[in-house]
């Protein structure tokens, strides 16, 4: 169950925003001071993926319950609460580790946005170290993409790649015999919030097949599906 810590003392908004992230899915911790807190991170640590920290709180303030959760666990996102006075503050929470923040007045939309994507990238993360820690290779037929040392070997012998590459290799090699929309490989490759155009990806996919094809004008493998997207054949 994907969880947040929502610390923020006024009543009125704090019930507001649970309500919105309960909407939309997820799992509510809630505390009314920086104290509480941190008392719930102690107690759910291995549960909260992201946290929403007011700046201004009792007894501990915000940034300083956000120092204290980047030193326990550098993997939860956090997301700091700040008024339009507060551009000190602002910088300072985001040069003690987090992610982004949200400057009230906000919408529903514009925060669910932000815990949205925090929390997809703190997926990505857990998903990736999960899968360093559980294997070191991907062998399909002829091709064995090292996670560890991210590398392609083919037949034994390595082939040099670019990080971008590797990413698409990673992502095909992680759902052979299936279709991959272009739109599912820049959001993969280069994030939700990023915008390429669709070209940048088929010059990679271009590049690979003169790596990995005996023949890239006629590829067996790392084929086009027109119309939709890309394909790696085992």
């Amino acid at each position: 169950m994907k969880t947040v810590l929502i610390a923020e003392d006024e009543t009125s908004i704090r019930e507001f925003i649970i309500i919105n992230l309960k909407r939309t899915g997820y799992a509510v911790l809630e505390a009314e001071n920086g104290k509480q807190a941190v008392e719930l991170f102690d107690a759910h640590a291995d549960e909260i993926d992201v946290a929403v920290l007011d700046i201004m709180m009792p007894e501990l303030d915000g940034i300083s319950v956000c120092k204290y959760i980047r030193e326990k666990n550098a993997g939860v996102g956090i997301i700091l609460l700040t008024a339009k006075s507060q551009e000190i503050d602002k910088i300072s929470g985001l040069m003690s580790g987090a992610d982004d923040y949200v400057t009230k007045p906000f919408s529903p939309s514009e925060l669910m946005a932000r815990v949205d994507a925090v929390y997809r990238r703190v997926s990505l993360l857990k998903e990736h170290a999960a899968r360093e820690n559980s294997e070191k290779a991907i062998t399909l037929g002829d091709f064995s993409l090292n996670t560890k040392e991210r590398l392609l070997y083919k037949n034994g012998k390595p082939i040099d790649l670019t990080q971008i590459e590797y990413q698409i290799l990673e992502f095909l090699f992680s759902n052979p015999n299936t279709v991959l929309e272009r739109s599912a490989i820049l959001d993969k490759v280069w994030g939700h919030d990023y915008f390429v155009d669709d070209k940048v990806i088929d010059v990679n996919i271009h590049r690979l097949r003169g790596k990995i094809e005996d023949e890239p004008a006629q590829p067996k493998h790392l084929v086009t599906i027109w119309g939709m997207g890309y394909k790696w054949i085992v």
